[in-house]
């Protein structure tokens, strides 16, 4: 319902300006020349107001609002563009076209009012007007020379979030701590928004790059639970997937019991895939711990679907052949998996933990034969690495690298689509 009705509160919004500069203007205790100030189109406060409604309605999941936008969005830059010269001569309007032009305006504004000179943008402006045209013209030094200077606490709430966000995306790859702050910032001005929305969908990421679990855990479960509708959700569902894929939930038992208690948040289908995408990065890259018990969970959520209960069944004994306790039960139920269930590239790993359980159970046998004896072409797999390997250690890293999934982060956009 709420989706429904924005565009009728955008719409709202123009008409009670217009109705209020109507009543202003009607009256008789105003000097002519104000009547006819009163009469023009909203300033470019309540134009950006206008813009922030709508897109806090896309943060909770308004599909109309998100195509309602791109029509608002043209309508204010024609607005902007055709504003009188001296409505710039007010420090709050010039913030309000920066703050328009972060929010997906067009950028021609900011070119503007950078030609007028400085008897439209004051000194203490110009840093803002330079560094936020950088920033969406994509000229990232430029951007991040200009804007250090420039403190978003000294901004009105909206405009000092959304620079903070731009500051962020900024130091990013230099100093994820900085990133991390300013992103903290950015929540606490503007909760509730669509500036809060991105903050959290970064901030995770930051965390987890950081490898901060307990906060990329409790971000992303505030993400889920909050703005799980957002237009943009489908968006942090695969990063979050991508980051899931390098997280060991083996290390320590706190990580996966908070990542189990982050994926109730999600429906069965997006948390079962979740953990299928895990499994199989953590076997990659050699969490035999995480890759078991992230495919335990997959399997419990399997349900009836032949395929995930396949994956499931093959991740978790594939992560189980290098132990000597478990290796005869998983060579078991590796053979036991029906292929017509599997992709090709789970068939690749399928053969190769078969091959591999091969070679660890031959490795005593040539140990214990005479060097001339010893038949280096046992197997290909086997042929690859010295006959006197240990069999566990060596037999993880071959595995790993014959069953590594080239593929692995492009099928995060098949497997978690809402």
């Amino acid at each position: 319902m709420k989706g429904r009705s924005f565009p009728l509160i955008a719409m709202a919004v123009f008409l009670g300006a217009g109705a209020a500069t109507a009543e202003n203007a009607g009256s008789s205790d105003v000097p002519a020349e104000q009547k006819v100030e009163a009469v023009g189109v909203p300033s470019p406060v309540q134009l950006v107001r206008t813009l922030h409604l709508m897109q806090d309605q896309i943060a909770v999941g308004s599909t109309e609002a998100h195509v309602a936008q791109r029509g608002l969005l043209g309508i204010l830059d024609d607005r902007f563009m055709n504003l009188e010269p001296e409505t710039w001569q007010t420090s709050k309007n010039v913030q309000a076209a920066v703050s328009f032009v972060l929010s997906g305006g067009n950028p021609a504004i900011l070119r503007k009012l950078l030609e007028l000179g400085s008897s439209v943008v004051v000194e203490s402006d110009r840093p803002l007007v330079e560094g936020a045209l950088a920033y969406v013209e994509g000229r990232e030094d430029a951007a991040q020379s200009v804007l250090a200077s420039v403190d978003p606490r000294s901004l009105p709430p909206m405009l000092g979030a959304q620079l903070a966000l731009a500051q962020s995306a900024l130091v990013v790859r230099k100093n994820a701590a900085k990133s991390d702050d300013l992103l903290d910032f950015v929540r606490l001005q503007a909760p509730g928004t669509l500036l809060e929305e991105a903050a959290l969908r970064r901030q995770v990421f930051v965390a987890s790059q950081t490898d901060r679990m307990e906060k990329f855990q409790s971000l992303a479960t505030d993400y889920l639970r909050r703005y799980r509708h957002s237009i943009y959700a489908g968006n942090f569902r695969q990063r979050l997937a991508a980051a899931l894929t390098r997280i060991d939930f083996g290390k320590e038992a706190s990580r996966f019991d908070g990542l189990v208690a982050m994926m109730s948040e999600l429906e069965p289908e997006a948390r079962r895939d979740l953990y299928l995408l895990a499994s199989r990065a953590s076997i990659e890259q050699g969490f035999t711990k995480s890759a078991q018990l992230l495919a335990a969970k997959a399997g419990e959520l399997a349900g009836s679907d032949p395929a995930s209960g396949a994956r499931a069944k093959l991740y978790r004994a594939a992560s189980l052949i290098t132990s000597p306790q478990s290796i005869d039960g998983a060579v078991n139920d590796l053979r036991s998996i029906d292929r017509l269930n599997l992709a090709a590239n789970d068939l690749s790993l399928l053969d190769s933990a078969l091959a591999m359980a091969d070679q660890i159970r031959r490795v005593p046998e040539l140990q214990s034969r005479p060097a001339s004896s010893a038949k280096p072409e046992l197997t290909k797999v086997a042929s690859e690495g010295p006959a006197d390997a240990p069999a566990p250690a060596q037999g993880l890293e071959q595995l790993q690298a014959l069953s590594k999934a080239r593929d692995a982060l492009s099928r995060v956009d098949k497997l978690i689509k809402n």
